[in-house]
C-alpha cells in the first residue's frame, strides 16, 4: 500500500504538469491507454518466469463478475476525471488533501457494506479527519469554491471504488481485477477526449507517457493491498502523498 501511494503521488505531479496544456479528458484518456501498455508485461511476466504457455492467461484473466466490472470501472471514471480536474485546476496541496480524503469515506463504508470491525481509534481518526476537509473547503467562508466540492466528490467515488475493489477481490485475482479494469477504462475514456482532442506535444508526451506508468502500477499495488488486507486499515496510508506533492 505504501509503494502504491508513492505511485499515485508522483502520478499526480505528472498529471499536474501535462495538464498545463492538455484537456481533462485527454489527459485521462492518455492515463489509461498508456497504463494498459504499461500492464501487459506485468501480466506476461510471470508466464515467461514459469514457462507457461501464452494461451494459460487466458484462464488467469477469465471472471465471472463482468456486469460488476462495469460498475466499478463507471464509478472510477467519474473519480478519475474529477481528481484530474482538481489536480490541474486547483492549487495542487488543495487538490491532493481534498481528493485524498477518501479514507474519510472508506473507513465509513467498509463498516456500512462489508461489516469490517472498525475500533474507536478509526472513528477519531475520520472526525479529525473530517474537520480538516472543512477547513480546507472552508463552506462557511467567501474562499469557498465549488472546484473544491469536485474534489471532494472525486474523494467519495474513490471510496466507493475501494470498496468494489474488495468485493471483487473475494473472487477474482488482483491481476484479473486491474486487466478488466483498464479493457473498459480505456474505450470510456476514450469518446470523451475525442471531443475535446488536442495533439500534445513534446515533452508533454513524456508527462503522459509517466501518468500511465506509474498509474499502472499504483493500482496494480492497490488492487494486491486490498485483497490483503482491511480496506479501513491500509487506506489510510495514502495520505502519506502528501508530502510527496
Amino acid at each position: 500500500m505504501l509503494a502504491s501511494t508513492v505511485a499515485f503521488g508522483l502520478m499526480a505531479l505528472c498529471i499536474r504538469l501535462a495538464s498545463q496544456t492538455e484537456p481533462t479528458w485527454e489527459v485521462a484518456f492518455f492515463r489509461n491507454a498508456f497504463g494498459f501498455v504499461a500492464l501487459m508485461p506485468m501480466l506476461l511476466w510471470p508466464l515467461l518466469r514459469d514457462r507457461r504457455p501464452l494461451a494459460s492467461l487466458r484462464g488467469d484473466l477469465r471472471t465471472t463478475q463482468l456486469p460488476r466490472y462495469f460498475v466499478r470501472c463507471g464509478i472510477g471514471i467519474v473519480s478519475m476525471y474529477c481528481g484530474f480536474w482538481a489536480i490541474g485546476n486547483l492549487p495542487l496541496a488543495q487538490a491532493i488533501s481534498l481528493a485524498y480524503s477518501s479514507p474519510i469515506f472508506i473507513t465509513i463504508a467498509a463498516a456500512l457494506w462489508l461489516g469490517e470491525h472498525v475500533r474507536m481509534r478509526r472513528w477519531l481518526a475520520v472526525a479529525a479527519g473530517f474537520i480538516g476537509v472543512l477547513v480546507i473547503v472552508r463552506p462557511w467562508s467567501l474562499a469557498f469554491t465549488t472546484g473544491s466540492l469536485v474534489a471532494v466528490l472525486a474523494a467519495m467515488m474513490n471510496a466507493l471504488v475501494a470498496i468494489q475493489i474488495k468485493q471483487l477481490s473475494r473472487v477474482d485475482k488482483a491481476d484479473t481485477i486491474v486487466f478488466w479494469t483498464y479493457v473498459l477504462w480505456v474505450p470510456m475514456s476514450l469518446l470523451p477526449a475525442l471531443f475535446a482532442w488536442h495533439p500534445p506535444q513534446g515533452i508533454t508526451w513524456l508527462w503522459l507517457v509517466l501518468c500511465g506508468v506509474l498509474g499502472t502500477l499504483g493500482q496494480v499495488l492497490w488492487t494486491r493491498a486490498l485483497k490483503l488486507g482491511e480496506v479501513s486499515a491500509l487506506t489510510p496510508i495514502s495520505f502519506v502523498q502528501l508530502p510527496i506533492v
